[in-house]
């Protein structure tokens, strides 16, 4: 008998996830689908307590995931009443009256290793430059309220992606009945108590209310705000960024739409004690002001969302409360932290789907076999979920305090507040040369950090001399083409509804 016959079977890692929503089914279904020889997976959840999703606006990594898990992307859209994102348009953040693109795209190419916004900032110093976002093909699109998916070659039509904008109370639907589809086990119930190891402190159960037991090797914590596993019964700290992102509330309310066009793009708002978002679905437009309730009252709140909300109201706005922040370990023992119970940033940037399905990705890869967790990859995950979330907060962080409004009390503090350390250095890198940090990890890479730098009028002192090695009138010219050939591609493209309506055809057709 050779030596491989004689080892015994590796059992499959019992993962038990916790809570079920956006977060609690995508997790489980990564799992199922992408590991499905080293991983069983069972669910619980409690149909008492329900999820916090009030319609999704998300970043372009989610479609991968989609993708990954062979889901059908016109499916999934129908089920969701989504729609298609090119990005963010910004109003009134730099200054009341003024607006910019954050783009999911390039602006411009770069040129003999030299970024497009080198040239655009020379050409700015001669007061010969347009606006950035003419340069880009996702701006020019998004402004057209045109869509059509980017080509896969390495053409102009190639330089932009999409995310999607969705209902999150269908997404956690659709999620579960595709999870179930695959063989996640699902358990409905209320937990009522954590049974634990007592040598290691791992958890080894969870007892639910009529008495179950549902035992693993490994849990992931997707029960939200409560955390009850990472938070309430491991007691792991929370660490809280209200001094930085002091926005602690939302009311949401939902319109229908005011207009036929639905805009391929999610809308924020500036307003004097937050920002209001806008976000476009199928069937609805997804409105809500996130808001500092130490400088403004929840009703308040309310009464400013229904007066600037487009369309007619649906439903009474509705207050939810959150706290800015993140644990100070995702992994502790042997339960892993995923979306709310491991932390929380506002949607200003649409990352909390993205920080959910980043811890996922983690856990993906550093997955312990036979259930037995190496302490080095355990570090390894916190250190990588704490770097993510550090970047995006300190992203989150340069909307408000890259202004000038002084107009309110709320815009006073975010915009003379003491920065991160992490930021000041992005900051200092930036006024000096128009340099964006270089990493190779994360999110929100040149175009991003210099969509909101411009966008909000935030110019460096100098910027890459070799820019100047051309000519302005030389430079003018190729950057016209260059416009030009950005508003030949939008005009080709069809308008975002016309092309939501074409797929739906397309379904209904094969089904």
């Amino acid at each position: 008998m050779s030596s491989e016959a004689s080892q015994p079977a590796k059992s499959p890692v019992r993962v038990v996830v916790l809570g079920g929503g956006t977060a609690g089914w995508m997790t489980a279904a990564g799992i199922a689908r992408l590991l499905p020889d080293l991983a069983s997976v069972q669910l619980v959840e409690s149909e008492e307590i329900g999820i916090v999703g009030v319609g999704e606006a998300t970043l372009p990594h989610i479609r991968g995931f989609v993708e990954k898990l062979g889901i059908d992307e016109a499916a999934f859209m129908k089920a969701t009443h989504a729609t298609f994102k090119l990005g963010i348009d910004f109003r009134d953040f730099g200054r009341i009256g003024e607006s910019y693109i954050h783009p999911f795209g390039s602006f411009g190419e770069e040129v003999g290793g030299v970024g497009f916004h080198h040239y655009w900032l020379e050409l700015a110093r001669h007061g010969m430059a347009r606006d950035l976002g003419d340069y880009s093909l996702a701006v020019a699109a998004a402004k057209a309220n045109r869509f059509r998916p980017p080509s896969q070659d390495d053409s102009l039509a190639s330089t932009y992606g999409y995310a999607y904008q969705f209902d999150a109370t269908l997404f956690g639907p659709f999620m579960r009945e595709f999870g179930l589809g695959i063989g996640i086990e699902r358990h409905e119930g209320r937990v009522v108590t954590v049974e634990r190891d007592g040598a290691s402190g791992d958890v080894t159960a969870l007892v639910l209310a009529d008495g179950r037991r549902i035992e693993g090797d490994l849990f992931i914590d997707c029960s939200g705000f409560r955390s009850i596993l990472l938070g309430q019964e491991l007691d792991v700290p929370w660490e809280d960024w209200t001094h930085w992102l002091p926005c602690d509330r939302a009311a949401a309310m939902p319109c229908t739409h005011a207009t036929d066009d639905i805009r391929p793009y999610t809308t924020a708002t500036a307003m004097p004690a937050g920002w209001r978002w806008q976000i476009p679905l199928q069937h609805r437009m997804g409105n809500g002001y996130v808001f500092s309730s130490a400088h403004i009252s929840e009703e308040q709140a309310c009464d400013a969302i229904r007066a600037s909300a487009e369309g007619t109201p649906l439903a009474d706005p509705r207050i939810l409360k959150f706290r800015p922040g993140r644990r100070a370990q995702s992994w502790s023992h042997n339960v892993i932290g995923v979306g709310l119970a491991s932390g929380f940033l506002e949607p200003l940037e649409s990352t909390s789907i993205y920080l959910a399905q980043m811890a996922i990705t983690y856990l993906i890869e550093l997955f312990p076999e036979r259930g037995a967790i190496d302490p080095r990859d355990r570090d390894e995950f916190n250190r990588l979920v704490d770097m993510e979330y550090d970047r995006v907060r300190d992203f989150l962080i340069l909307h408000y305090n890259a202004t000038t409004r002084d107009d309110s009390e709320f815009w006073n503090h975010v915009r003379t507040m003491r920065l991160p350390d992490s930021l000041e250095g992005k900051l200092e890198l930036w006024r000096k040369a128009g340099r964006i940090e270089k990493y190779s990890d994360g999110l929100f890479y040149d175009a991003s950090w210099i969509a909101v730098y411009v966008g909000q009028g935030l110019l460096p002192e100098a910027h890459d001399p070799r820019a100047a090695m051309i000519a302005p009138d030389a430079l003018a010219r190729a950057t016209e083409r260059l416009r030009m050939a950005v508003t030949g591609e939008v005009a080709a493209m069809p308008g975002h509804r016309d092309f939501l309506r074409a797929e739906a055809a397309r379904l209904a057709e094969a089904a």
